[in-house]
């Protein structure tokens, strides 16, 4: 089995519940070990939106990086999402952040997340799920790379 940490944020419509609709469709081929509180944090790269809800999941999975990925892609749709443009608003987006301590590039996915040291919306849940977790392409600790992080995080539900 394979550890992965995903990544989830929505802005649209009810994003507690596009959150849970995305859990539970995960589940079918992720088994879903822990799960972070839920972040509220300011849209980062494209401002003029609402507020997102951000969490992150840790579980174990048979999937291989690629069938991971779509599978995620096929979550997103079956969960309601609309691609508007690049960094909109979003009913659902799911990110890889973390597949066991794989460093992983191909045309469509990039692991662990190129960004995700930078976003205090991944990187809080992140380190309430597991400080110990290793960056191996920082090579840090999660818990070491806050000096990184935008502050975009507003309130934890």
């Amino acid at each position: 089995m394979n550890e992965v940490y995903l990544g989830l944020g929505s802005n649209v419509g009810d994003r507690l519940l596009n959150l849970n609709k995305a859990i539970e469709l995960l589940s079918e081929k992720i088994q879903i070990l822990k799960k972070s509180k839920i972040y509220v944090s300011k849209a980062v790269g494209y401002t003029d939106q609402p507020d997102f809800y951000n969490m992150v999941l840790y579980g174990r999975t048979n999937l291989s990086p690629e069938e991971l990925f779509n599978f995620i892609k096929d979550v997103e749709k079956n969960a309601g999402r609309v691609y508007r443009f690049h960094w909109g608003p979003r009913e659902i987006d799911i990110d890889i952040l973390f597949y066991n301590n794989l460093v992983y590039k191909s045309d469509k996915l990039n692991i662990p997340h190129p960004r995700l040291h930078e976003r205090d919306f991944v990187l809080l849940p992140l380190i309430e799920l597991n400080p110990k977790l290793f960056h191996p392409v920082l090579n840090k600790r999660v818990s070491d790379l806050k000096e990184f992080m935008e502050n975009s995080v507003i309130g934890v539900l």
